[in-house]
């Protein structure tokens, strides 16, 4: 048997001038319904908060993101309210040194609550009795748990 003849190549066709533009909006058009339909745009996050302790409901993970949007524990994304965005974004900045840096604090001789917290900049942990912590830690530990009672609906 011998090999088959290659067929030659076709050459595809361009579209005419006048079709051209309709192409590229049509195309455009689609991708931006697909991108805004199914969520492909997502506002960025604030920050993760890992929240663990020793007391029962004390496990806690909060994902808040630029426009307040909030997720507990994986659930659905709910809303702040712009009081509480506009605490979350200091929060957020005041967490870049400290973050930045890495900063990770032993807990107290009794802690309840322990918190790992990732943002843009880096990461920080601590603990609510944890020693000589920056202000925006007990700011943070407070809105965690204003959020997860108020916008949660959790009891702690």
């Amino acid at each position: 048997m011998s090999p088959r003849p290659a067929r030659p190549r076709r050459r595809a066709r361009a579209a005419p001038a006048e079709e051209r533009p309709a192409r590229a909006l049509g195309g455009g058009l689609a991708a931006a319904l697909l991108l805004g339909g199914c969520g492909g745009i997502r506002a960025p996050d604030l920050f993760l908060v890992q929240r663990t302790g020793s007391v029962p409901g004390a496990s806690l993970t909060l994902l808040v993101n630029e426009e307040g949007g909030v997720r507990c524990n994986g659930g659905r994304t709910l809303k702040l309210d712009d009081a509480q965005l506009v605490e979350a974004r200091s929060i957020q900045e005041d967490l870049r040194d400290p973050a930045s840096r890495h900063i990770s604090l032993p807990p107290g001789p009794r802690p309840v609550f322990s918190y790992r917290v990732r943002e843009e900049s880096g990461s920080v942990s601590f603990s609510d009795d944890s020693p000589r912590q920056p202000r925006v830690f007990r700011r943070l530990a407070l809105f965690v748990l204003r959020t997860a009672q108020r916008v949660c609906r959790l009891p702690l």
